[in-house]
């Protein structure tokens, strides 16, 4: 027999997004502005580090999806890092070789 409480991460989620919104309509007219360009200055750049970061997602996806790119990764990674002034020890050390 399976006991369902009411804390299901949906249900948590909703009543925390809830009392948050009570709190800021508790808090005065001027405290209520600078909080909303506050979070509007977080999320703003929340959403560009997501932006920036997509085309390192989108190789990442490739490449565990797609054979041809993953090899033209590897080979990418093979010539960049044979290049390198990287003492032999230390490169496979952290997996380069």
């Amino acid at each position: 027999m399976q006991s369902q409480s009411g804390l299901t991460e949906a249900g948590a989620f909703k009543r925390f997004q809830q009392y948050l919104i009570l709190k800021l309509e508790e808090i005065p007219e001027k405290q209520q502005g600078f909080a909303k360009k506050t979070w509007g200055i977080i999320t703003y750049k929340w959403r560009w580090q997501i932006a920036m970061n997509i085309p390192y997602l989108a190789i990442f996806a490739l490449d565990t999806t797609v054979p041809a790119v993953h090899k033209f990764n590897m080979y990418l990674l093979a010539t960049v890092t044979s290049k390198l002034p990287i003492p032999e020890f230390f490169a496979t050390w952290i997996g380069l070789n």
